[in-house]
């Protein structure tokens, strides 16, 4: 894993994704994130087929900060076993700082 990372759930409502957005923000496990959505998912669950309508959360973070921000997700979020996935990002250094600053307890 990188040194920054978007980390990025899906909700099944706006409400839901905002109340995950708001708890690590305001937690300081991530630095910012997005809301998107509604957008159209599709997936296989319990051995079947389904669709729906869900919302993505997409959050900034530093691999520092990522496992309390992936427990935090885990137990604050409404599904049993949601998505939770990581890619590593990079920009300019002042942009990786705020990142490093706004996730520093």
């Amino acid at each position: 894993m990188g040194g920054y990372l978007h980390v990025a759930t899906t909700a099944p409502t706006r409400e839901d994704a905002r109340t995950l957005l708001r708890g690590v923000v305001s937690g300081r496990l991530a630095a910012s994130g997005q809301i998107f959505g509604p957008v159209i998912g599709a997936w296989w669950h319990a051995g079947e087929y389904g669709e729906g309508e869900e919302w993505v959360v997409l959050m900034k973070t530093s691999a520092a900060r990522y496992p309390e921000l992936e427990r935090h997700l885990l137990e604050a979020h409404p599904w049993d076993n949601p998505e939770i996935t990581t890619y590593p990002i990079g920009g300019p250094t002042p942009y990786l700082e705020w990142i490093t600053k706004s996730t520093t307890p």
